[in-house]
Protein backbone atom coordinates (compact mmCIF):
# COMPACT_ATOMS: atom_id res chain seq x y z
CA UNK A 1 0.00 0.00 0.00
CA UNK A 2 1.13 3.48 -0.83
CA UNK A 3 2.42 4.98 2.40
CA UNK A 4 2.86 8.72 2.08
CA UNK A 5 -0.66 8.95 0.94
CA UNK A 6 -0.42 12.90 2.66
CA UNK A 7 1.62 14.26 -0.03
CA UNK A 8 -0.86 13.91 -2.75
CA UNK A 9 -4.16 14.22 -1.09
CA UNK A 10 -5.34 17.59 -1.69
CA UNK A 11 -7.42 17.69 -4.47
CA UNK A 12 -10.12 14.84 -5.70
CA UNK A 13 -7.95 13.62 -8.52
CA UNK A 14 -4.81 12.66 -6.54
CA UNK A 15 -7.56 11.20 -4.03
CA UNK A 16 -8.90 8.54 -6.49
CA UNK A 17 -5.89 8.33 -7.89
CA UNK A 18 -4.65 6.81 -4.97
CA UNK A 19 -7.14 4.58 -4.10
CA UNK A 20 -6.86 3.12 -7.71
CA UNK A 21 -3.58 2.32 -7.58
CA UNK A 22 -3.82 0.89 -4.14
CA UNK A 23 -6.10 -1.72 -5.29
CA UNK A 24 -4.03 -2.74 -7.73
CA UNK A 25 -1.76 -3.67 -5.21
CA UNK A 26 -3.63 -5.54 -3.16
CA UNK A 27 -4.26 -7.81 -6.05
CA UNK A 28 -0.35 -7.82 -6.83
CA UNK A 29 -0.70 -10.12 -3.45
CA UNK A 30 0.58 -13.65 -4.35
CA UNK A 31 -1.75 -15.33 -1.75
CA UNK A 32 -4.85 -14.16 -3.14
CA UNK A 33 -3.88 -16.31 -6.35
CA UNK A 34 -2.41 -19.07 -3.96
CA UNK A 35 -5.72 -19.82 -2.28
CA UNK A 36 -7.65 -21.47 -4.66
CA UNK A 37 -4.57 -24.13 -5.08
CA UNK A 38 -3.91 -25.31 -1.57
CA UNK A 39 -6.05 -27.22 1.33
CA UNK A 40 -4.92 -28.73 4.52
CA UNK A 41 -1.94 -30.69 3.16
CA UNK A 42 -3.66 -30.91 -0.32
CA UNK A 43 -2.66 -29.19 -3.08
CA UNK A 44 -5.09 -28.55 -6.65
CA UNK A 45 -3.86 -28.76 -9.88
CA UNK A 46 -5.26 -28.17 -13.02
CA UNK A 47 -5.46 -32.15 -13.15
CA UNK A 48 -5.39 -33.54 -10.46
CA UNK A 49 -5.17 -33.12 -6.49
CA UNK A 50 -2.02 -34.53 -4.47
CA UNK A 51 -2.23 -35.48 -1.26
CA UNK A 52 0.92 -34.74 0.13
CA UNK A 53 0.36 -37.36 2.81
CA UNK A 54 2.00 -39.72 0.23
CA UNK A 55 5.52 -38.31 0.47
CA UNK A 56 7.67 -38.72 3.47
CA UNK A 57 9.33 -34.94 2.87
CA UNK A 58 7.64 -32.04 1.57
CA UNK A 59 10.06 -29.50 1.10
CA UNK A 60 9.24 -25.98 -0.30
CA UNK A 61 11.73 -23.74 -2.21
CA UNK A 62 10.40 -20.28 -2.69
CA UNK A 63 12.46 -17.38 -5.01
CA UNK A 64 11.61 -14.27 -5.64
CA UNK A 65 10.31 -11.20 -4.72
CA UNK A 66 7.48 -12.18 -3.19
CA UNK A 67 9.46 -15.61 -1.76
CA UNK A 68 8.52 -15.07 1.74
CA UNK A 69 5.03 -13.85 1.38
CA UNK A 70 4.07 -17.11 -1.04
CA UNK A 71 6.11 -19.15 1.53
CA UNK A 72 4.24 -17.35 4.80
CA UNK A 73 0.62 -18.22 3.49
CA UNK A 74 1.86 -22.18 1.88
CA UNK A 75 3.13 -22.79 5.36
CA UNK A 76 0.27 -22.18 6.93
CA UNK A 77 -1.45 -24.51 5.25
CA UNK A 78 0.91 -27.67 4.66
CA UNK A 79 3.27 -29.67 7.29
CA UNK A 80 6.46 -29.17 5.56
CA UNK A 81 9.90 -30.86 6.17
CA UNK A 82 12.15 -27.77 4.95
CA UNK A 83 11.70 -24.55 3.20
CA UNK A 84 14.12 -22.57 1.37
CA UNK A 85 13.65 -18.48 0.64
CA UNK A 86 15.39 -16.81 -1.77
CA UNK A 87 14.61 -13.08 -1.42
CA UNK A 88 16.15 -9.63 -1.67
CA UNK A 89 18.41 -8.20 0.70
CA UNK A 90 17.17 -4.69 1.27
CA UNK A 91 13.68 -6.89 2.10
CA UNK A 92 12.81 -7.54 6.00
CA UNK A 93 11.19 -10.92 6.04
CA UNK A 94 7.44 -10.61 7.07
CA UNK A 95 7.62 -13.97 9.03
CA UNK A 96 10.18 -16.45 10.71
CA UNK A 97 9.92 -20.59 11.27
CA UNK A 98 12.29 -22.95 11.94
CA UNK A 99 12.11 -25.51 9.51
CA UNK A 100 13.09 -22.03 6.88
CA UNK A 101 16.49 -21.17 5.34
CA UNK A 102 16.49 -18.23 4.20
CA UNK A 103 19.45 -16.70 1.95
CA UNK A 104 18.86 -12.77 1.85
CA UNK A 105 20.63 -12.22 -2.11
CA UNK A 106 21.60 -8.87 -4.47
CA UNK A 107 19.25 -7.50 -6.81
CA UNK A 108 18.92 -6.51 -9.61
CA UNK A 109 22.68 -7.57 -9.78
CA UNK A 110 23.28 -10.94 -8.30
CA UNK A 111 26.27 -11.13 -5.55
CA UNK A 112 27.89 -13.60 -3.51
CA UNK A 113 24.96 -14.61 -1.54
CA UNK A 114 23.01 -15.24 -4.95
CA UNK A 115 26.14 -17.34 -5.55
CA UNK A 116 25.94 -19.38 -2.62
CA UNK A 117 22.05 -19.63 -2.88
CA UNK A 118 22.85 -21.16 -6.32
CA UNK A 119 24.74 -24.06 -5.05
CA UNK A 120 22.82 -24.92 -2.59
CA UNK A 121 19.52 -25.19 -4.29
CA UNK A 122 21.25 -27.40 -6.75
CA UNK A 123 22.70 -29.89 -3.66
CA UNK A 124 20.06 -29.73 -1.81
CA UNK A 125 17.45 -30.83 -4.89
CA UNK A 126 20.07 -33.55 -6.17
CA UNK A 127 19.56 -34.95 -2.99
CA UNK A 128 16.02 -35.50 -3.52
CA UNK A 129 14.30 -38.92 -4.07
CA UNK A 130 10.98 -40.21 -5.26
CA UNK A 131 9.79 -40.36 -2.04
CA UNK A 132 10.22 -36.48 -1.61
CA UNK A 133 7.67 -33.62 -2.92
CA UNK A 134 9.02 -30.38 -3.94
CA UNK A 135 6.85 -27.22 -4.39
CA UNK A 136 8.20 -24.39 -6.18
CA UNK A 137 7.25 -20.95 -5.32
CA UNK A 138 8.38 -18.47 -8.09
CA UNK A 139 8.01 -14.51 -8.27
CA UNK A 140 10.09 -12.05 -10.51
CA UNK A 141 13.43 -11.57 -9.39
CA UNK A 142 15.46 -14.92 -9.48
CA UNK A 143 17.44 -14.30 -11.61
CA UNK A 144 19.85 -12.09 -9.69
CA UNK A 145 19.03 -13.59 -6.77
CA UNK A 146 20.43 -17.23 -7.01
CA UNK A 147 22.53 -17.57 -9.62
CA UNK A 148 25.51 -20.32 -10.74
CA UNK A 149 27.29 -18.78 -13.36
CA UNK A 150 28.73 -21.40 -16.40
CA UNK A 151 32.42 -21.01 -17.15
CA UNK A 152 32.30 -17.41 -16.33
CA UNK A 153 33.09 -15.66 -12.90
CA UNK A 154 30.68 -13.53 -11.08
CA UNK A 155 32.26 -10.43 -11.85
CA UNK A 156 31.83 -11.27 -15.76
CA UNK A 157 28.29 -11.99 -14.85
CA UNK A 158 27.01 -8.65 -12.64
CA UNK A 159 28.99 -6.75 -15.68
CA UNK A 160 26.82 -8.28 -18.27
CA UNK A 161 23.88 -7.59 -16.28
CA UNK A 162 24.86 -4.48 -15.88
CA UNK A 163 25.32 -3.78 -19.64
CA UNK A 164 22.44 -5.28 -20.32
CA UNK A 165 20.30 -3.27 -17.87
CA UNK A 166 21.33 -0.32 -19.09
CA UNK A 167 20.90 -1.03 -23.24
CA UNK A 168 17.41 -0.84 -22.59
CA UNK A 169 17.23 -4.62 -23.27
CA UNK A 170 13.61 -6.01 -22.42
CA UNK A 171 13.39 -9.03 -19.88
CA UNK A 172 12.98 -11.77 -22.42
CA UNK A 173 15.79 -10.68 -23.76
CA UNK A 174 18.22 -10.16 -20.55
CA UNK A 175 16.64 -13.54 -19.52
CA UNK A 176 17.72 -15.84 -22.78
CA UNK A 177 21.42 -14.24 -22.29
CA UNK A 178 21.37 -15.28 -18.93
CA UNK A 179 20.08 -18.84 -19.31
CA UNK A 180 22.79 -19.68 -21.51
CA UNK A 181 25.31 -18.12 -19.27
CA UNK A 182 23.94 -20.43 -16.15
CA UNK A 183 24.73 -24.17 -14.39
CA UNK A 184 20.72 -23.84 -13.01
CA UNK A 185 18.41 -21.29 -15.03
CA UNK A 186 16.50 -22.50 -18.14
CA UNK A 187 15.33 -25.76 -16.17
CA UNK A 188 18.71 -26.83 -15.81
CA UNK A 189 18.21 -26.87 -11.96
CA UNK A 190 15.79 -29.88 -12.38
CA UNK A 191 17.10 -31.84 -15.59
CA UNK A 192 18.18 -34.84 -13.30
CA UNK A 193 15.47 -33.67 -10.17
CA UNK A 194 14.32 -37.80 -8.64
CA UNK A 195 11.42 -35.67 -7.18
CA UNK A 196 7.56 -35.10 -8.10
CA UNK A 197 6.84 -31.40 -8.06
CA UNK A 198 5.31 -28.22 -9.03
CA UNK A 199 5.75 -25.04 -9.29
CA UNK A 200 3.36 -22.10 -8.55
CA UNK A 201 4.36 -18.61 -10.35
CA UNK A 202 3.21 -15.35 -9.72
CA UNK A 203 4.55 -13.50 -13.21
CA UNK A 204 6.37 -10.52 -13.75
CA UNK A 205 6.61 -11.29 -17.47
CA UNK A 206 4.45 -9.52 -19.96
CA UNK A 207 2.67 -12.60 -21.68
CA UNK A 208 3.74 -14.64 -18.19
CA UNK A 209 6.31 -16.61 -20.26
CA UNK A 210 6.99 -19.12 -17.66
CA UNK A 211 10.79 -19.63 -19.71
CA UNK A 212 11.54 -16.29 -18.78
CA UNK A 213 10.29 -15.91 -15.25
CA UNK A 214 12.99 -15.74 -13.14
CA UNK A 215 14.97 -17.24 -16.20
CA UNK A 216 12.66 -20.23 -16.03
CA UNK A 217 14.59 -21.69 -13.48
CA UNK A 218 11.95 -24.56 -13.15
CA UNK A 219 10.77 -24.67 -16.36
CA UNK A 220 11.83 -25.61 -20.07
CA UNK A 221 13.85 -22.99 -22.39
CA UNK A 222 12.64 -22.24 -26.03
CA UNK A 223 15.37 -19.68 -26.63
CA UNK A 224 19.08 -20.89 -28.00
CA UNK A 225 22.42 -19.70 -28.06
CA UNK A 226 22.15 -18.36 -31.08
CA UNK A 227 19.24 -16.12 -29.92
CA UNK A 228 21.80 -14.83 -26.88
CA UNK A 229 24.36 -13.57 -29.37
CA UNK A 230 21.88 -11.94 -31.84
CA UNK A 231 21.00 -10.01 -28.99
CA UNK A 232 24.69 -9.12 -28.10
CA UNK A 233 24.83 -7.48 -31.23
CA UNK A 234 21.30 -6.07 -31.45
CA UNK A 235 22.15 -3.40 -28.59
CA UNK A 236 26.44 -3.35 -29.76
CA UNK A 237 27.52 -4.77 -26.76
CA UNK A 238 29.24 -7.91 -27.87
CA UNK A 239 32.62 -6.33 -28.13
CA UNK A 240 31.46 -4.82 -24.36
CA UNK A 241 31.75 -8.33 -22.57
CA UNK A 242 34.06 -11.02 -21.40
CA UNK A 243 35.88 -12.74 -23.79
CA UNK A 244 34.83 -15.76 -21.66
CA UNK A 245 30.62 -14.84 -21.90
CA UNK A 246 31.57 -14.62 -25.95
CA UNK A 247 33.61 -18.20 -25.72
CA UNK A 248 30.50 -19.88 -23.72
CA UNK A 249 27.69 -18.42 -26.33
CA UNK A 250 29.57 -19.69 -29.58
CA UNK A 251 30.33 -23.02 -27.85
CA UNK A 252 26.78 -23.46 -27.42
CA UNK A 253 26.04 -22.06 -31.05
CA UNK A 254 28.72 -24.51 -32.68
CA UNK A 255 26.81 -27.65 -30.00
CA UNK A 256 30.11 -28.16 -28.37
CA UNK A 257 27.79 -27.03 -25.27
CA UNK A 258 24.48 -29.10 -24.45
CA UNK A 259 20.97 -26.63 -25.20
CA UNK A 260 19.41 -25.80 -22.71
CA UNK A 261 16.23 -28.39 -22.07
CA UNK A 262 12.85 -27.98 -24.14
CA UNK A 263 10.47 -29.99 -22.28
CA UNK A 264 8.69 -29.32 -18.71
CA UNK A 265 8.85 -31.85 -15.99
CA UNK A 266 6.05 -31.20 -14.20
CA UNK A 267 3.13 -28.81 -13.83
CA UNK A 268 3.34 -24.83 -13.76
CA UNK A 269 0.28 -22.63 -12.40
CA UNK A 270 0.38 -18.76 -13.13
CA UNK A 271 -1.39 -17.63 -9.74
CA UNK A 272 -0.99 -13.99 -10.58
CA UNK A 273 -0.14 -11.08 -13.05
CA UNK A 274 -0.59 -7.11 -14.08
CA UNK A 275 -3.41 -8.07 -15.80
CA UNK A 276 -5.58 -8.82 -12.67
CA UNK A 277 -4.38 -6.00 -10.93
CA UNK A 278 -5.35 -3.67 -13.97
CA UNK A 279 -8.81 -5.31 -13.84
CA UNK A 280 -9.03 -4.78 -10.17
CA UNK A 281 -7.97 -1.03 -10.74
CA UNK A 282 -10.55 -0.92 -13.88
CA UNK A 283 -12.95 -1.60 -11.35
CA UNK A 284 -12.32 0.51 -8.66
CA UNK A 285 -11.90 3.42 -10.99
CA UNK A 286 -15.44 2.50 -12.23
CA UNK A 287 -17.04 2.85 -8.52
CA UNK A 288 -15.66 5.84 -8.24
CA UNK A 289 -17.75 7.28 -11.32
CA UNK A 290 -14.71 7.52 -14.33
CA UNK A 291 -15.25 6.03 -17.53
CA UNK A 292 -12.26 3.58 -18.25
CA UNK A 293 -10.18 2.77 -21.09
CA UNK A 294 -7.19 -0.70 -20.43
CA UNK A 295 -3.98 -0.56 -22.20
CA UNK A 296 -2.88 -3.66 -21.27
CA UNK A 297 0.70 -5.41 -22.17
CA UNK A 298 2.82 -2.76 -22.77
CA UNK A 299 6.50 -3.23 -23.27
CA UNK A 300 8.95 -0.88 -25.12
CA UNK A 301 10.88 1.67 -24.61
CA UNK A 302 9.45 4.62 -22.19
CA UNK A 303 9.43 7.07 -25.41
CA UNK A 304 7.74 4.72 -27.69
CA UNK A 305 5.05 3.68 -24.58
CA UNK A 306 4.61 7.14 -23.46
CA UNK A 307 3.34 7.66 -27.12
CA UNK A 308 1.09 4.86 -27.12
CA UNK A 309 -1.15 5.66 -23.87
CA UNK A 310 -1.17 9.52 -25.32
CA UNK A 311 -2.88 8.30 -28.38
CA UNK A 312 -5.78 6.67 -26.32
CA UNK A 313 -6.13 10.00 -24.80
CA UNK A 314 -9.84 11.37 -24.48
CA UNK A 315 -10.59 14.85 -23.26
CA UNK A 316 -13.99 13.50 -21.65
CA UNK A 317 -14.20 14.34 -18.56
CA UNK A 318 -13.96 12.12 -15.60
CA UNK A 319 -12.40 9.45 -17.84
CA UNK A 320 -9.44 7.23 -16.54
CA UNK A 321 -6.98 5.42 -18.65
CA UNK A 322 -5.09 2.82 -16.73
CA UNK A 323 -2.47 0.70 -18.08
CA UNK A 324 0.45 -1.49 -17.33
CA UNK A 325 3.56 -3.66 -18.68
CA UNK A 326 7.23 -3.11 -17.95
CA UNK A 327 8.61 -0.45 -20.43
CA UNK A 328 12.45 0.24 -20.40
CA UNK A 329 14.98 3.05 -20.88
CA UNK A 330 17.90 3.19 -22.62
CA UNK A 331 20.11 4.80 -19.85
CA UNK A 332 22.01 7.94 -21.57
CA UNK A 333 22.93 10.15 -18.99
CA UNK A 334 24.06 9.97 -15.42
CA UNK A 335 20.97 10.89 -13.96
CA UNK A 336 19.32 8.76 -10.74
CA UNK A 337 15.62 7.91 -11.74
CA UNK A 338 13.68 4.73 -12.79
CA UNK A 339 11.38 3.55 -15.62
CA UNK A 340 8.00 4.68 -13.55
CA UNK A 341 9.51 7.53 -13.12
CA UNK A 342 10.28 8.25 -16.64
CA UNK A 343 7.60 7.58 -18.02
CA UNK A 344 4.81 9.96 -15.77
CA UNK A 345 7.23 12.60 -17.70
CA UNK A 346 7.14 11.31 -20.96
CA UNK A 347 3.05 11.13 -20.87
CA UNK A 348 3.29 14.44 -19.35
CA UNK A 349 5.57 15.85 -22.51
CA UNK A 350 3.21 13.62 -24.97
CA UNK A 351 0.02 15.53 -23.00
CA UNK A 352 0.87 18.88 -22.26
CA UNK A 353 -1.71 21.15 -21.80
CA UNK A 354 -3.84 19.30 -20.77
CA UNK A 355 -5.60 18.91 -17.42
CA UNK A 356 -4.66 15.63 -16.02
CA UNK A 357 -2.80 13.58 -13.09
CA UNK A 358 -0.41 10.98 -14.48
CA UNK A 359 0.88 7.79 -12.28
CA UNK A 360 3.06 5.26 -12.45
CA UNK A 361 4.65 2.61 -10.46
CA UNK A 362 6.27 -0.15 -9.67
CA UNK A 363 4.64 -3.01 -8.10
CA UNK A 364 7.07 -4.40 -5.87
CA UNK A 365 7.78 -0.89 -4.88
CA UNK A 366 10.92 -0.24 -5.85
CA UNK A 367 11.76 2.47 -9.08
CA UNK A 368 15.05 1.79 -10.83
CA UNK A 369 17.68 2.77 -7.97
CA UNK A 370 15.92 4.42 -6.44
CA UNK A 371 13.73 3.44 -3.17
CA UNK A 372 10.49 4.99 -4.57
CA UNK A 373 7.81 2.78 -6.27
CA UNK A 374 7.14 5.82 -9.27
CA UNK A 375 5.23 9.11 -8.90
CA UNK A 376 2.97 11.22 -9.69
CA UNK A 377 2.27 14.02 -11.24
CA UNK A 378 -0.55 17.03 -12.05
CA UNK A 379 -0.28 18.40 -15.57
CA UNK A 380 -0.93 21.65 -14.76
CA UNK A 381 1.96 24.49 -14.08
CA UNK A 382 4.38 22.00 -13.79
CA UNK A 383 8.35 22.87 -14.15
CA UNK A 384 10.23 22.67 -16.82
CA UNK A 385 11.80 18.98 -17.29
CA UNK A 386 12.88 18.53 -20.47
CA UNK A 387 16.93 18.74 -18.71
CA UNK A 388 16.02 16.03 -16.36
CA UNK A 389 14.72 13.81 -19.20
CA UNK A 390 17.65 13.93 -20.93
CA UNK A 391 19.97 12.98 -18.07
CA UNK A 392 17.71 10.24 -17.08
CA UNK A 393 17.56 12.11 -14.08
CA UNK A 394 14.09 11.82 -13.51
CA UNK A 395 14.25 10.99 -9.84
CA UNK A 396 15.82 14.95 -8.93
CA UNK A 397 12.91 16.04 -10.72
CA UNK A 398 10.51 14.85 -8.65
CA UNK A 399 12.84 14.86 -4.94
CA UNK A 400 12.68 18.37 -6.07
CA UNK A 401 9.53 19.40 -7.09
CA UNK A 402 7.60 16.36 -5.40
CA UNK A 403 5.37 13.41 -6.37
CA UNK A 404 7.70 10.75 -5.57
CA UNK A 405 5.09 7.47 -4.22
CA UNK A 406 6.35 5.46 -1.00
CA UNK A 407 5.42 2.06 -0.84
CA UNK A 408 8.41 0.14 0.73
CA UNK A 409 9.11 -3.50 -0.63
CA UNK A 410 5.49 -4.97 -1.51
CA UNK A 411 6.94 -8.77 -1.29
CA UNK A 412 5.39 -8.93 -4.57
CA UNK A 413 5.94 -8.12 -8.24
CA UNK A 414 3.72 -8.17 -11.46
CA UNK A 415 5.38 -5.13 -13.05
CA UNK A 416 4.36 -1.98 -13.53
CA UNK A 417 0.87 0.04 -12.86
CA UNK A 418 -0.34 3.20 -13.49
CA UNK A 419 -3.09 6.05 -14.96
CA UNK A 420 -3.97 9.17 -15.96
CA UNK A 421 -7.50 10.49 -14.54
CA UNK A 422 -8.72 13.50 -16.31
Amino acid sequence: MIKNPSNFTNNKKSHDALKILNEGLIHANPQIGLKKYFFRNKIKTKSSIINLKNFENVYVIAIGKAADSMMKFVSSKIAITKGIIIMPSDYKPIFKQNKIQFFMSGHPLPNSESLKAGKYIKNFIAKTTKKDFIIFLISGGGSSLVTLPYEISLKEKIALNRQLIQSGASINEISCIRKHLSDIKGGKLIQKMKSSAVSFVLSDVIGDDLSSISSGITYADKTTFSDSLKILKKYKIEKKVSKNIISVLKNGFNKKIPETPKKPKFPHIIIGNNKKSLLAMKDKARKLGYTTIVIFNLKSDVKIVSKIIANKFKTTKKSCIIFGGESTVNVLGKGKGGRNQELVLQISKQLENNSILISSIGTDGIDGCTKYAGAMISNENIPPFEQYLKNNDSFNFFKKFGGLIFTGPTHTNVNDIGLIIR
